[in-house]
């Protein structure tokens, strides 16, 4: 995969990941190449897992309080997924960057790829451009890419349902006159 300079895709692809759990071999195998991300290795069952088990460590960077923890819980994901960058023109695809080694078993691939992700989007667009959903009874993940970093939502249904429940509790403390 070739990360744009903001790490979009693989930022993407986690938090489809973590908001969406994986299903099984096939469905970690479509998402990733839906994300762009060709994986070098057949994915297995204990992949699944791995991956699983990565996103558990993944998800306290988003639920950090502040930026220096948010930087010290990605930071040891990057020390523990990801390599040195390296120039790599395999399959003549294109000289691109690597943030690992080659012949990774897959879920070490998707590790790295979406630790590096974030690094890039946090580093790139801002600390704060990872979170949680703002409205009451959703907890889903969300990454920013606005132009403007004002996200507070997962979706714009979310951001409309919190809206129309803002709308009519100030109405409702006018009387109930909208």
């Amino acid at each position: 995969m070739h990360l744009n300079p903001y790490g979009q895709d693989p930022l993407t692809l986690a938090v489809d990941l973590v908001n969406r759990p994986i299903a099984g071999v096939e469905d970690l195998e479509r998402r990733c190449a839906e994300a762009g991300f060709l994986l070098e290795r057949a994915v297995g069952e204990d992949d699944v897992e791995a991956v699983r088990q990565f996103l558990d460590l993944w998800v306290p960077v988003v639920d950090s309080p502040d930026r220096p923890t948010r930087a010290a819980r990605l930071n040891t994901l990057l020390i523990e997924f990801s390599a040195a960058p390296r120039l790599t023109d395999h399959a003549g695809s294109g000289w691109h960057l690597h943030y690992r080694p080659d012949a990774l078993p897959a879920h070490r691939q998707v590790a790295a790829l979406i630790s590096v992700g974030t690094a890039l989007h946090l580093t790139g667009r801002g600390m704060d451009r990872l979170g949680r959903c703002a409205a009451r009874g959703c907890a889903r993940v969300y990454a920013d890419f606005s132009r403007n970093g004002r996200q507070r939502y997962c979706s714009p249904s979310c951001g409309n349902r919190d809206a129309v429940r803002r709308h009519r509790a100030r109405a409702g403390g006018r009387g109930g006159v909208l």
